[in-house]
């Protein structure tokens, strides 16, 4: 089997990417490891940017997502038992963002996928991506019992950081840089009603704290935690206390969380890593494949699908004019929109969390920061443009 573009993954990278190229007349294959079930539930991200909604939309993915997605105009910090809210569209000229949780994009996505555009093949696990460097860059898959071959004339991954398709670049010509963070999130959800309107970022001495939601009756919240973190040493209720402890206000001192049946809980750690660059010969990475944020910046799914965009346009502009200009700057256009992405993120990540080895002085140059965003329209400004996203050209 040939086509155009093969793609390695269905997550929400590759099935967008997919439809963009749908539309544009341009044919491609998807391969996905996993069943279709497990890929419609697998939790993630839960905040699209402005940019992210806008491409959805025209990608004719927008119906559920404007008739069930949750528009939010601003977060809440909190420190020191104070609250700052940070307005969005004041602060951008009118961007805001929407909470709707990646398994509802990937649902709409793959019904799309399954009803207009081409191959989606669930359970076909990718052995192999050869040739990035010929014309004709081949996989090597396994599906419904077979060893299979997929040729293609660019293969795109968007298998994740452990997938494949980074072994297609070669370990000489690739660098990665990354960081852990000496913490981790322990992430619940909750069948119960968000407390708030809107996302609660708080920093206490006792840890991280936020409190996000899914819908109107189910929360999602998170506390930072020690790396290591067994999930069982922390019973419900345990929890709910200590998400009222770090979000606790002062001039509230009443104030608590809905609290409400649990039905998921698990640890997730904290790391950066960039791959540079994102592209070799006929083969391109995107999404996790090339890079990862912490979660504090809300930036994962929105960075895969930026590239993604940014990808669908330089195909389309190759088959309407021949020129691969738009292919060959794809990693360097893409990599100034993740390294600015990355920032926000440590910023975002070290500004909130408590560092286990951090001093007094490190807390107090964190509040100092908080204040001034809490004080400054000019600060506040610039954490509102990087969380509602930069346009996709800048």
């Amino acid at each position: 089997m040939h086509t155009t573009v093969g793609i390695i993954g269905g997550g929400p990278s590759g099935l967008l990417l997919a439809r963009l190229l749908h539309q544009a007349g341009i044919d491609s294959v998807v391969l996905e490891s996993r069943d279709r079930a497990y890929v419609e539930r697998r939790q993630r991200a839960g905040i699209l940017e402005q940019a992210t909604v806008d491409a959805l939309r025209a990608a004719g993915a927008g119906a559920r997502l404007d008739a069930e997605g949750l528009p939010h105009d601003g977060i809440e910090l909190r420190h020191d038992g104070r609250a700052t809210r940070i307005d969005f569209p004041a602060l951008t000229g009118g961007r805001r963002v929407w909470v709707y949780a990646q398994t509802e994009v990937v649902k709409d996505l793959v019904a799309l996928q399954l009803a207009e555009g081409g191959p989606l093949h669930f359970e076909a696990e990718v052995t192999a991506v050869e040739g990035a460097d010929t014309d004709r860059p081949l996989v090597r898959y396994t599906h419904e019992g077979r060893e299979q071959i997929l040729t293609c004339d660019y293969v795109v991954g968007c298998d994740g950081y452990h997938g494949v398709t980074r072994n297609a670049v070669p370990e000489t010509g690739r660098r990665t840089f990354e960081r852990t963070y000496p913490y981790s999130w322990l992430g619940i959800l909750a069948e119960a009603p968000p407390v708030y309107d809107e996302l609660i970022y708080a920093h206490s001495e006792r840890g991280f704290a936020l409190a996000s939601m899914r819908s109107p009756s189910v929360s999602r919240l998170y506390l930072q935690v020690p790396n290591g973190t067994d999930p069982a040493d922390w019973p419900d209720e345990r929890v709910w206390d200590e998400l009222d402890a770090r979000l606790s206000l002062t001039a509230d001192p009443g104030w608590r969380l809905t609290r409400g049946t649990v039905t998921q809980k698990a640890v997730l750690p904290m790391r950066s890593s960039v791959t540079e660059p994102m592209s070799h010969g006929r083969v391109f990475l995107a999404g996790d494949a090339a890079h990862i944020v912490p979660p504090t910046g809300a930036k994962g799914l929105n960075l895969a699908a930026a590239d993604v965009i940014v990808l669908a346009r330089a195909f389309a502009h190759h088959a309407k004019t021949g020129s691969t200009e738009l292919l060959d700057a794809y990693s360097d256009t893409c990599l100034r929109r993740v390294w600015r992405a990355e920032h926000f993120s440590y910023f975002m990540t070290t500004t909130l969390h408590a560092d286990p080895a951090q001093s007094p002085f490190d807390t107090r140059l964190q509040q100092s920061q908080l204040d001034r965003i809490a004080g400054s329209p000019h600060a506040a400004a610039e954490l509102a443009e990087n969380y509602t996203g930069l346009p996709l050209d800048s």
